[in-house]
């Protein structure tokens, strides 16, 4: 896993290098003008989906929505996506339940784009449009280099589709940021979670599918509990279980959601709650380091990429495997 996470400014290079792929796939959608977008997938794709659909929601006004795949694999329903755009994204192209509703959605009349990192997969094969992610193996369990390719690719798509130059700038500058971002120190995150059992993640906006993925590795790697929210649904309920037991990791860009993340996390915090933050300082906050601002969305993936060490290095300080979670396999495939 470490050696993977270490991979990941060259993959993401390697996926950023398709410039050319990325334009005609954007251009082959221009002309569809959906006004509805469906994205499928699951787990650490899943949450590249979730940062997807928050992109194409804000900078191109689209309908974002996620796709259900246990209405085509379990219930047998086939529904109205004729002459939207479907985008499947899965490292492995081979789960089920993800290729029966992509082919649903192609029988329907749907434009489909399958974002992968096997470009002869099964799902990879149902789609008319394919982007290969080119992560290369991934032989941990624990996906990283390829959630962090996913993210870039589907931030280049974006690029592509609004003709963002800021962030098809931010992007050129990525993976040099990547490397740097392997030498900040989280120790005291990694310190925190060898003695913890739980933990919320938290985001807002594209943030939110950070924090969500962050949840996800926690639980798998280190068997620490983690509940990922918007900063906006933390402000409800959940934050009754905020404390001195229960800690929070907070993932801020330097966007309209910054402000209120850091209202909350001073709230938190004199709640007597431990609160670490990237991209955020406060005096009751312990700040973890980041890079200096560059741009609001790609900031997040040096912040996730320092996060996945931490986590690695927690796991073993657990006593537990990181590259083999109990109860895991490499490719979940779900009916």
């Amino acid at each position: 896993m470490a050696t993977e996470i270490r991979q990941s400014a060259e993959a993401v290079a390697r996926c950023l290098a398709q410039a050319d792929v990325i334009a005609d796939i954007a251009a082959r959608v221009r002309p569809l003008d959906p006004a509805v977008v469906v994205v499928c997938a699951r787990g650490s794709s899943g949450h590249a989906g979730t940062f997807l659909r928050y992109l194409l929601a804000r900078d191109l006004g689209l309908v974002a929505a996620a796709a259900m795949p246990s209405i085509a694999s379990l219930y047998g329903r086939r529904q109205r996506v004729g002459g939207m755009f479907f985008v499947a994204i899965s490292q492995s192209g081979g789960s089920p339940d993800l290729i029966r509703q992509t082919e649903d959605a192609h029988n329907a009349g749907a434009l489909t784009l399958a974002i992968v990192n096997d470009a002869a997969s099964p799902l990879a094969q149902t789609c008319e449009l394919v982007l290969d992610i080119q992560a290369g193996p991934e032989r941990s369990v624990a996906a990283t280099k390829t959630v962090l390719a996913s993210l870039a690719a589907v931030m280049a798509l974006t690029s592509a589709m609004s003709a963002d130059t800021a962030l098809a700038a931010a992007l050129r500058r990525l993976p040099e940021r990547l490397d740097a971002a392997a030498a900040l120190d989280w120790s005291p995150l990694t310190e925190e979670l060898s003695r913890v059992d739980r933990m919320f993640t938290v985001g807002r906006g594209p943030g939110l599918a950070i924090a969500a993925e962050a949840a996800l590795k926690l639980a798998e790697t280190t068997g620490v509990a983690g509940l990922a929210y918007s900063s906006a649904e933390l402000s409800h309920g959940p934050r009754a279980l905020a404390g001195p037991d229960f800690p929070l990791l907070a993932f801020v860009q330097d966007d309209a959601g910054r402000a209120g993340t850091a209202a909350l996390l001073d709230v938190l915090a004199a709640l007597g709650a431990p609160v670490f933050a990237a991209g955020l300082a406060g005096p009751d906050i312990q700040t973890l380091p980041t890079l200096a601002d560059d741009h609001a969305d790609t900031d997040l993936l040096p912040q996730l990429l320092s996060f996945y060490l931490a986590t690695e290095a927690a796991a073993r300080a657990r006593g537990r495997d990181p590259d083999h979670p109990p109860g895991l396999l490499k490719v979940t495939k779900t009916v």
